[in-house]
């Protein structure tokens, strides 16, 4: 892997350590805030700026931003005290620099490559400055950019393989080298199109969806430092949004490059699931999905271009062959008018009868978008207030395409003695329910598909978590973390009420000893063909929904009740393999809050990809809605597609995204003062 990464000449310690005493500040007309690749690689082609000096202004708003956004009184395993306003967001951990250099930016230990190479020597491992050096050196000698993603200064989410770069999922786990072997398929072609990886952006622990670990600590919204920054790809889409990269890249298992998206003013791409190899990750699912994190649409096919395609190291994306477009997804994203796509409202996700008051600014927000998508040009497919755009053809091809699983969850249909037996001939009624579909038992929404059981991640198939993470560690071959067992009895953990405790879900998945996939692949193909088949019937180029209709939730406090098949945001689609995308549609004025009620009735959470106290659903403490708040927070609209028709995906989020320019910064963390 290390071959095909920027061939680099062996720069030696004294460049990088002569490279950072020097702070040049470049011409004043670049502006780093809000700089996308277009922008960056014409300043370098005009000589406004050089790699070295867009890095150093990178570097600079690290310094300022990302200090810690909490408090911890009781040391750095204990509790987290939440600070309005606070001063950084705490979004990248392990920043590639060499210890010469992150002394002479100022940044500490616990940001160093590596916990386990105190000297970090190796030549053959340049950090961003050498990068950039080389970088700056290939352009003055030819007066060409390396490749489309020259200068592009960038932070992976620590699931990712990064061979010169502490990789950990963000435990705090005693590796005997805590580097791994290698790049992840999809960063090694970061690094060949001449991208600089400055930092592995904090992940929740293993990838949970509190954004909070052992080794990072806790992680904030920008837009609001008491709220959850989303997801276990929080530190990646706080980063992006704070401008202290030009791009990241996140893993989705649910929603983890769109929820950080949403919740933080981005564009997040959780693209087709085989056209990007995930090979080179620690906990590799079945649903997991490698995506870019960008601040504009254009940013994010820019960088799927690079990393789409086959890599024989991760089977799934043999499907890639003949399937990719002819040119590069960003020449999808010059067209103005969406005149002749159809474009399908997902109202099973926007229904207010069915959720509650603080569901309710987010649907409007959605509202507005989709008058815009008419302005646009584009005939909207809407099955009108209370409506539900696929339900007919679930309830017609259900009960046929998921049988044995569809058969258990209405055993009043489908009887079985004590022993399991069916007592009933269940072929005879799977006959009848699909030459009648109106006699199938049950409720037929998307939402009640979504949440009748095994429809997303690990916890929906048995044995995956234990599989793939074991299969991971026995492929790195590290000396003291070889499984699942080893990492649970290895490491330093967390004690903090506001977040959920890591120990104990991985202890649950290391008991498995079978590991099957059956029930969860034959729902995925059954999904598929549902909803291809409504997307054929009524010539749907893709549909819209919010990305989620709750606002982000305060850290520490319990989070909004599941209620109707709504989590915190909407997962279901694309846990079946189908690409969606992220775009800002605007801001609250206001939000409606839980705290804590014992008079309340306890309740099912919405999961912990918002940041909620638990690992998942389950009973939380007893709680009631406040409000409304006034607060100015971000919130996302999705459009998803067919897989392997992303093109249209960034047709529509361009046209929408320049349409409306919602995007805006976090105001907290702008520009900083010209250097003197």
């Amino acid at each position: 892997m290390r071959l095909s990464t920027i061939p680099c000449l062996a720069l030696g310690l004294a460049f990088s350590i002569a490279a950072t005493k020097s702070f040049a500040t470049p011409p004043a007309k670049f502006q780093v805030e809000e700089a996308t690749i277009a922008g960056i690689q014409q300043a370098i082609l005009t000589k406004q700026i050089t790699a070295t000096e867009l890095v150093k202004l990178y570097l600079e708003r690290i310094k300022a931003y990302n200090g810690p956004g909490v408090e911890m009184p009781e040391g750095w395993y204990g509790p987290s005290k939440f600070i309005e306003h606070a001063k950084g967001i705490n979004a990248l951990g392990t920043l590639n620099l060499r210890p010469a250099a992150r002394r002479a930016w100022g940044f500490d230990d616990h940001h160093a490559r590596s916990m386990t190479d105190k000297v970090d020597d190796d030549p053959a491992m340049p950090d961003a400055l050498e990068v950039a050096a080389k970088l700056d050196a290939e352009f003055a000698k030819t007066g060409r950019l390396v490749g489309p993603l020259h200068g592009v200064v960038m932070a992976i989410k620590d699931q990712y393989d990064t061979f010169d770069l502490r990789t950990t999922s963000d435990t705090d786990a005693f590796y005997a080298n805590d580097r791994p072997p290698h790049d992840a398929t999809f960063v090694a072609r970061l690094r060949a199109a001449g991208a600089i990886i400055i930092a592995k952006a904090n992940t929740a622990e293993d990838a949970s969806g509190a954004p909070r670990s052992a080794f990072g600590g806790a992680y904030v919204n920008p837009y609001d430092t008491t709220r959850s920054p989303s997801g276990s790809s929080s530190g990646a889409g706080s980063s992006v949004a704070a401008n202290l990269v030009t791009a990241a890249i996140g893993e989705e298992t649910t929603t983890s490059v769109r929820g950080p998206a949403h919740w933080n003013c981005d564009v997040g791409l959780a693209a087709t699931q085989e056209l990007v190899s995930r090979h080179g990750m620690m906990g590799m699912g079945l649903n997991t999905r490698v995506g870019p994190i960008t601040r504009t649409v254009e940013d994010a096919a820019r960088i799927l271009s690079v990393i789409a395609g086959y890599d024989r190291l991760d089977p799934m994306t043999a499907f890639t062959v003949g399937r990719l477009p002819d040119q590069p997804y960003e020449n999808y994203t010059h067209e103005p008018s969406l005149k002749g796509l159809r474009i399908g409202v997902v109202r099973e996700y926007m229904d207010k009868a069915a959720f509650s008051k603080a569901d309710e600014e987010s649907i409007d927000l959605a509202e507005k978008a989709i008058d815009e998508l008419k302005k646009l040009g584009a005939t909207i497919v809407d099955p009108g207030p209370h409506g539900e755009l696929f339900t007919d053809y679930i309830r017609a091809l259900a009960p046929a395409l998921l049988n044995t699983t569809f058969a258990k969850q209405h055993p009043e249909e489908f009887p079985v003695d004590a022993d399991g037996k069916p007592t009933t001939d269940q072929v005879a009624t799977l006959v009848n329910l699909a030459a009648n579909p109106s006699l199938a038992p049950g409720k037929f929404t998307l939402r009640d598909l979504g949440s009748a059981g095994g429809s997303s991640g690990s916890g929906g198939t048995p044995g995956e978590g234990k599989f793939e993470k074991d299969l991971y560690w026995r492929q790195r071959g590290d000396a003291n973390i070889t499984s699942l067992t080893d990492r649970i009895n290895k490491a330093n953990y967390y004690h903090d009420p506001a977040f959920p405790e890591r120990k104990p879900p991985q202890e649950t998945a290391d008991r498995a000893m079978v590991f099957d996939t059956t029930a969860r692949l034959q729902r995925r193909f059954a999904v598929q063909e549902i909803i291809l088949q409504a997307f054929a019937d009524l010539n749907l180029d893709a549909v819209v929904y919010p990305t989620g209709t709750l606002p982000p939730s305060k850290l520490g406090e319990p989070t909004e009740p599941s209620v109707n098949g709504r989590s915190t945001l909407w997962t279901f689609l694309g846990t079946q393999g189908f690409p969606a995308i992220t775009v800002p549609c605007g801001f609250t004025t206001h939000v409606y809050d839980r705290v804590a009620d014992p008079s309340a009735p306890a309740t099912a959470d919405a999961g912990d990809e918002g940041g909620g106290r638990r690992g998942g659903r389950g009973p939380v403490a007893p709680s009631k809605l406040v409000g409304p708040i006034r607060a100015v927070l971000p919130v996302g609209i999705d459009f998803l597609t067919r897989p392997f028709a992303e093109p249209t995906l960034f047709r529509i989020a361009a046209a929408y995204e320049q349409a409306t320019k919602l995007r805006r910064p976090p105001p907290d963390f702008g520009p900083l003062p010209p250097q003197t």
